[in-house]
């Protein structure tokens, strides 16, 4: 399989933009080609387009099974697993974000939690405090982001949509206003 050269740039990209996401590049690169494919793909597929090994590909596959990024497919009369991303990009990007929060945020929000539970030491009172200021900063970011979850998608982008409208206007206004500095 050939990849043209559109989808072989786009690869590229995703593989070495995944090395900053956290993924290594053989997983954002195997995502991207599952990305673009215009139907499912098997493994041997996705060794033959990428060149890279049987094993590389099934750690990938497997990785990318783990973050729900990835669809697994049958055909009849093939015992070979086919592999496809969601065709709705919103649903993607609903699971990249859950999969995080689930990753990163919850486990940092049980430590907060957990070390605000604990009696200060002695000069320890404001390290005290600042953890639990972050720790209420991510449980509203964490409220925030179950209502914006519990949206329906049509809604979420009017949202946001309405949003970077209200940004302009907030940019024009600061030109007109004096801003307010913090003492």
């Amino acid at each position: 399989m050939q990849l043209s050269q559109l989808r072989q740039e786009f690869v590229l990209h995703f593989g070495e933009m995944g090395s900053r996401w956290g993924i290594n590049r053989t997983v954002g690169q195997i995502y991207a080609l599952l990305f673009l494919a215009d139907e499912p793909l098997c493994a041997d597929q996705i060794v033959e387009a990428l060149g890279f090994s049987r094993s590389n590909v099934s750690m990938g596959l497997k990785e990318l099974q783990s973050w729900n990024l990835v669809r697994l497919r049958h055909r009849p009369d093939d015992r070979r697993d086919y592999f496809t991303t969601p065709a709705d990009l919103w649903e993607i990007v609903r699971t990249l974000v859950a999969e995080r929060k689930k990753r990163e945020i919850d486990p940092t929000l049980s430590k907060l939690r957990e070390l605000e539970m604990t009696r200060p030491a002695p000069g320890d009172e404001a390290a005290h405090a600042r953890i639990a200021e972050l720790r209420r900063l991510i449980e509203t970011l964490t409220r925030f982001h179950a209502e914006l979850e519990a949206l329906e998608t049509e809604r979420l982008v009017a949202l946001l949509n309405m949003g970077a409208r209200l940004g302009k206007v907030a940019a024009g206004a600061g030109r007109l206003l004096p801003m307010r500095r913090k003492a």
